[in-house]
C-alpha cells in the first residue's frame, strides 16, 4: 500500500477551509502526511506553489518573500515546515489584506506552540487552524486493529512489510526527532535529558501528571520536568488530558493526565515490539485507554475533551463536550468488560447525553439502561453519522 494515496478523513476540512479562509494551517507531528495531503489536495488548484522550507533551494526563493508572492499572486501556495521562518508571517498577513480572496496560502508546521503564536498574532481572522494526527481507525480499510494498536498511525511504521520492521522505523524516528528535530527548532535541550524524560512518561502513561515525582526520578526539579514535557507536548509527543472543569461542588483532581499521543511509540518507548509483548506488559489497559482517547479525540476535532475523577472515587476515562451535548466514555481492554462502581458515580455526578464503554469487542450491546459496550470502531462510525 505504501507509495499510494490513502484518502485522510481530514481532507474535506482543508478543503473547505481554503473555501473560507485566506489562509490554512495543517499542524501535526513530522512524518504523520502532512506533506502527502497537502500535495494530494494542491493538485485540484491550477499552478499551485509547494515550497518545503527544509530544502535551501526552496528557501532561498524565499530571500524577498514580498516579490515571490507578487509574482504568483493568483496561485495557490503551499509553504511546508514554516516554523523555520517565522518571521514571513508579517508578509503573509500583508499580503492576504491586499488580495482579499480565500485559498491564498496553505501552510504545514510541525510544532504547534511557535507556528499557533505566530499565527495567531500576525493572522487572526484570516487563518483555519487543523490537525492532521497520524491515521486513525477507520482511515485504512480492512486494516487489522491490532496492528494499528501496536505500530501506532505513523505512515511508514503502519504500512511497514512486518511488526520488526516497524519498529525499527519508530526506533529511528525517536533519535531522529531527539538528534535533529528538536535542535531544528531553536532549542538547545541535550537530546540524552529530553529522551530520558518521554520514557519516563511513557511509563506514566495514562496516569494523571505527578511532575514532583517524574523530576525526583529523573533528579531534575519539577520546573525543568514541567518545560521538557510542554516541549513534547507542542510538538505532538505527548497529550496532557485536563481534567473535567465542573460547577458542581465535588473536589476535583485539578492535574492532567498525561499520554504519549501514538501507541507505537509508547511501545517503542517501553521496548515492546510485538503484540504477545504488549498483551504481558502492565501498560496494556493504559495503552488501549490512550489508543481509544486519541482515535475518538481526532473523530470529534471541534470538541472540547477532558477527563472526570474525584476524590470519592468517581472516575471516567474520557468527557467530550461541545455546547450542550456531552457524552462520557470508559475505556476497557477487555472481551468482557467491567466497570467499577466510580464509573456510576461519574454517570449520575455529570449526567451525559450519551455514555459507552468502548473495548475490543465484536458487537454492540446495552449493559444498562443509557449506557453500551462498543467497539472503537463502530462508536467512530456512530459519532461520525451523528455529528459529522
Amino acid at each position: 500500500m505504501q507509495g499510494t494515496y490513502i484518502p485522510r478523513s481530514l481532507e474535506r476540512d482543508v478543503r473547505r477551509g481554503l473555501d473560507e479562509f485566506p489562509a490554512v494551517a495543517v499542524l501535526g507531528p513530522r512524518q504523520c502526511g502532512k506533506s502527502t495531503l497537502a500535495k494530494h489536495l494542491i493538485e485540484s488548484y491550477p499552478h499551485s506553489i509547494y515550497l518545503d522550507l527544509e530544502r535551501p533551494s526552496d528557501e532561498r526563493k524565499l530571500t524577498d518573500p514580498e516579490l515571490f508572492f507578487e509574482h504568483y499572486r493568483d496561485r495557490l501556495v503551499c509553504l511546508d515546515e514554516i516554523q523555520r521562518k517565522p518571521e514571513i508571517f508579517t508578509v503573509l498577513r500583508n499580503v492576504i489584506d491586499e488580495r482579499k480572496r480565500p485559498g491564498q496560502f496553505l501552510i504545514l508546521g510541525s510544532a504547534s506552540g511557535d507556528l499557533l503564536r505566530q499565527s495567531s498574532e500576525s493572522l487572526a481572522g484570516r487563518i483555519a487552524h487543523l490537525e492532521l494526527a497520524p491515521f486513525g481507525m477507520g482511515e485504512i480499510p480492512n486494516l487489522k486493529l491490532n496492528t494499528l494498536w501496536l505500530r501506532g498511525g505513523f505512515p511508514s511504521a503502519l504500512l511497514a512489510k512486518d511488526d520488526y520492521a516497524s519498529f525499527r522505523w519508530r526506533q529511528n524516528f525517536v533519535r531522529t526527532f531527539l538528534e535533529r528535530d528538536i535542535p531544528q527548532l531553536g532549542i538547545r535541550i541535550p537530546a540524552a535529558s529530553i529522551e530520558r524524560l518521554w520514557r519516563m512518561c511513557a511509563h506514566y502513561h495514562s496516569h494523571v501528571l505527578n511532575l514532583s515525582a517524574i523530576g525526583s526520578s529523573l533528579g531534575i526539579t519539577h520546573h525543568t520536568a514541567r518545560s521538557y514535557i510542554d516541549l513534547l507536548s507542542k510538538t505532538f509527543m505527548l497529550r496532557l488530558l485536563p481534567p473535567y472543569e465542573s460547577n458542581a461542588k465535588k473536589r476535583l483532581v485539578k492535574s492532567p493526565k498525561l499520554y504519549i499521543r501514538d501507541s507505537g511509540l509508547l511501545h517503542t518507548l517501553l521496548g515492546l515490539r510485538e503484540y504477545d509483548d504488549l498483551l504481558a506488559h502492565p501498560v496494556f489497559g493504559g495503552s488501549w485507554e490512550g489508543f481509544a482517547i486519541e482515535n475518538l479525540v481526532a473523530c470529534l476535532s471541534d470538541w472540547n475533551p477532558s477527563f472526570y475523577r474525584t476524590s470519592a472515587g468517581a472516575e471516567l476515562d474520557l468527557v467530550l463536550e461541545r455546547g450542550r451535548h456531552k457524552i462520557a466514555i470508559e475505556c476497557k481492554a477487555s472481551s468482557s468488560p467491567e466497570v467499577t462502581k466510580g464509573f456510576w458515580y461519574a454517570l449520575d455526578d455529570i449526567r451525559p447525553d450519551e455514555a459507552w464503554i468502548v473495548a475490543p469487542v465484536r458487537d454492540t450491546y446495552p449493559l444498562k439502561k443509557g449506557v453500551k459496550v462498543t467497539s472503537l470502531g463502530e462508536i467512530i462510525l456512530h459519532l461520525k453519522r451523528q455529528f459529522l
